[in-house]
């Protein structure tokens, strides 16, 4: 799939106001509003009738808590809420439901609580829960009310265990989103090469400044992306239905760590292209080609994850290898030309990490990714390949 170039692509990628992106987002929330909907029904229904609890709120709100939480960590927010009703009960029960609901009191109770959790467990959740079941033990759940703090404990292990139950049976798909975030970078860090060539064939600081500015924000698009990758892999370890999936699951995530370096070196090479541009210096137009051929590499890769096919990943995946290893082949020392000033080395080395940095992100293994480069050493750590 060709997209058009984006001169002005920097901007659009960050901006996307359409009605269709908003439906189209909102029917990506149908499933999780689902699941959470029937998850928090059901713990409601068990609390009250099959425990009796007259007031189960925090049935509910469990189920709320952990469904909505991202970056793969439900099951252990699940043992988290958990742990910390009961540590909270207990604390409430031993020490501080006789002192009362006055200002002092809850500054004792707050401060002793949060003292107690720290000896328990390094989670923030824990931490919060331990302190709120404290307060609530002190003020309207002392022993002996309607509503106590052991009904609480049990609200919040019925609604975590109803919670998980749900999202085992109804899960998620665990890679649509992940694929998505991916292609996402992918494109971004694309846009960015793009308007670092443009500025570098027009000598134009200001253009590459603006792509820098871009990609200086696209640590919320990276963490999104690990999030969505680590959803989706326990998503695949939850439910029975999707462990048939585990394999490509784990294949995703294998390629996070490699586009997180691939847009910290793309960082960097707009960095020194800017302070090449500012200094007035100028590259060879091997150099720009190289950049351009990156950016041509990186949007066809976001191609690639962006249609949900592995048909087409098998396809596309050893084309895009084939092009890489020509460009490494090509990325020698004499590109810079005789007359190359220090940044122009600089992004001649960031231009050979970055086909090492794609290469990964494309399955190869550093090593062998390494290995595709035309040295630049007359001892290289990994001997170059031949070229026919």
């Amino acid at each position: 799939m060709a997209k058009e170039r984006m001169g002005t692509r920097a901007r659009l990628l960050s901006v996307d106001l359409s009605l269709s992106a908003r439906v189209t987002r909102v029917r990506k929330r149908l499933l999780p509003i689902m699941q959470t909907a029937i998850a928090a029904g059901v713990a409601f229904w068990i609390a009250s009738e099959v425990f009796g609890h007259t007031q189960p709120f925090f049935a509910p709100i469990s189920v709320i808590i952990i469904v909505g939480m991202t970056g793969g960590e439900r099951i252990s927010k699940a043992l988290d809420i958990s742990l910390g009703c009961v540590i909270g009960v207990a604390v409430g029960d031993l020490f501080f439901y006789r002192l009362g609901s006055g200002g002092w009191q809850i500054a004792v109770i707050v401060a002793c609580a949060l003292l107690i959790a720290s000896f328990f467990s390094r989670s923030q959740l824990v931490t919060n829960q331990v302190a709120i079941g404290s307060v609530l033990i002190a003020t309207i759940m002392p022993p002996g009310a309607e509503v106590t703090g052991i009904d609480r404990t049990i609200d919040a292990f019925v609604g975590a265990a109803v919670a998980l139950v749900t999202l085992a049976l109804i899960p998620q798909g665990p890679v649509g989103k992940a694929r998505q975030e991916i292609s996402k970078v992918m494109e971004l860090m694309s846009s960015v090469l793009d308007d670092v060539a443009d500025g570098l064939r027009s000598g134009n600081a200001e253009v590459i400044e603006e792509a820098l500015d871009l990609i200086r924000g696209s640590q919320t698009d990276i963490d999104a992306m690990s999030s969505a990758v680590a959803s989706g892999a326990e998503s695949a370890r939850i439910s029975p239905f999707l462990w048939g999936s585990r394999r490509y699951v784990h294949s995703l995530e294998m390629v996070i760590p490699p586009v997180d370096t691939a847009i910290r070196t793309t960082r960097v090479l707009a960095r020194r292209a800017h302070i090449l541009c500012g200094d007035n210096d100028r590259v060879t137009p091997e150099q720009i080609e190289l950049i351009d051929a990156l950016a041509k590499a990186s949007l066809e890769i976001s191609d690639v994850y962006e249609v949900d096919s592995r048909k087409l990943q098998s396809v596309a995946i050893p084309r895009i290898v084939n092009d890489l290893r020509v460009l490494g082949g090509r990325a020698g020392m004499d590109v810079v030309g005789d007359n190359g000033v220090l940044s122009a080395y600089a992004i001649l080395a960031q231009t050979r990490s970055l086909i090492v940095d794609l290469l990964q992100v494309c399955g190869m293994s550093r090593v062998s990714a390494a290995a595709v480069l035309v040295p630049t050493s007359t001892s290289p750590k990994y001997p170059p390949e031949q070229y026919s």
